[in-house]
């Protein structure tokens, strides 16, 4: 049974997306449950977030007379911590004049990465059966097979909102993509049942989890049977190759997470157009097959692969002066220049 607070209904958002496919959120105070780290006049802050501003969660908690939660991270102010009631009477009491008062634009401030220092940030690769087939591979039934899980080291990979994508000087031809729905996951857990999973998540946010097609170290090498695996995994190492944000949504705004659309563009052209609903395994059997080896704790991320629409089947990549941005609906857009 799911036991995460359930959304409550509220009236129209304020913010909107540039697309209409991808609609705001709805909820009456001007933001959904979404929540971001930013650093504002050299201060590290938790806030509200919406698409044009941010809201200091302490200046509001001020302003309606909530007594401010003591977090020291956004997995505290999300559904199982141990702030997350503190900031639902904090939401309940915002109004207009309240957000007039505390609202900070985008470009006074700095998004950063919402979770800096998750013990796992884990990754799927293959899980959507037409990137598979884009990729020259054939696709099959999950009954059929298993998620193929990798890790990235997150305190060199993980990039702000708006921090550069750096192509790396050793192999800078085949920088790619890949549009992901992260998964931040709430309390701890183990051994837990497809049924149960979502109970454990904390909320949802945008990754880009960029990857190198090409890394060959030591081209002069004498080939071994497992080369072609590590240049593959090698290549999702490199530093600042996990953008991630520019917020969490929380899991209580979400009733089904098979239902995001996702879009990425490179210089303002589509490049991925897709939704999480093309899983081959959905969030669930994600967390539930992680967690049936590998104890997952508070904070932990897990990017659940990408859709169709990657550079390498177009033979197109990243290059000096491009700008990505990557979308998701009802979380928001991660936007990253890219620099040699």
């Amino acid at each position: 049974m799911r036991t995460i607070d359930r959304k409550v209904h509220y009236g129209p958002h304020s913010g909107s997306y540039d697309l209409e496919m991808f609609p705001s959120p709805i909820i009456s105070k001007g933001m959904a449950m979404r929540l971001c780290r930013f650093e504002y006049q050299e201060n590290t802050q938790f806030g509200f977030y919406d698409d044009n501003n941010v809201y200091p969660i302490r200046k509001v908690a001020v302003e309606v007379g909530v007594g401010s939660p003591e977090a020291m991270s956004l997995v505290e102010l999300l559904p199982s911590g141990e702030h997350h009631r503190t900031v639902l009477d904090i939401e309940a009491k915002i109004n207009g004049l309240v957000l007039n008062k505390t609202g900070l634009p985008h470009a006074d401030v700095k998004l950063l990465v919402p979770i800096p220092n998750p013990s796992k940030l884990m990754l799927l690769a293959g899980n959507y059966s037409k990137h598979i087939e884009e990729g020259g591979g054939r696709s099959e039934e999950r009954e059929k097979t298993f998620p193929y899980v990798f890790m990235k080291p997150p305190s060199t990979t993980l990039t702000h909102p708006g921090d550069p994508i750096r192509i790396p000087v050793g192999s800078p031809d085949q920088i790619d993509w890949e549009l992901e729905l992260g998964v931040v996951i709430g309390r701890r857990c183990s051994q837990v049942s497809e049924e149960d999973a979502l109970d454990y998540v904390a909320g949802y946010t945008v990754i880009n989890d960029i990857s190198d097609r090409a890394f060959h170290p030591n081209p002069t090498r004498s080939e071994r049977p497992k080369d072609s695996f590590f240049d593959w995994l090698h290549g999702k190492w490199h530093d600042t190759f996990c953008p991630i944000g520019p917020c969490i949504l929380s899991a209580a705004e979400v009733d089904d997470p098979q239902q995001f659309r996702m879009q990425l563009k490179v210089n303002d052209q589509i490049e991925q157009d897709s939704s999480t609903a093309e899983m081959v395994f959905p969030v669930a059997a994600i967390v539930s097959f992680i967690s049936g080896f590998v104890t997952l704790d508070p904070g932990d991320i897990i990017s659940t692969g990408t859709p169709a629409g990657v550079g390498k089947a177009k033979g197109r990549f990243l290059h000096d002066g491009d700008l990505v941005e990557a979308k998701i609906e009802k979380i928001g857009k991660l936007v990253n220049p890219v620099v040699s």
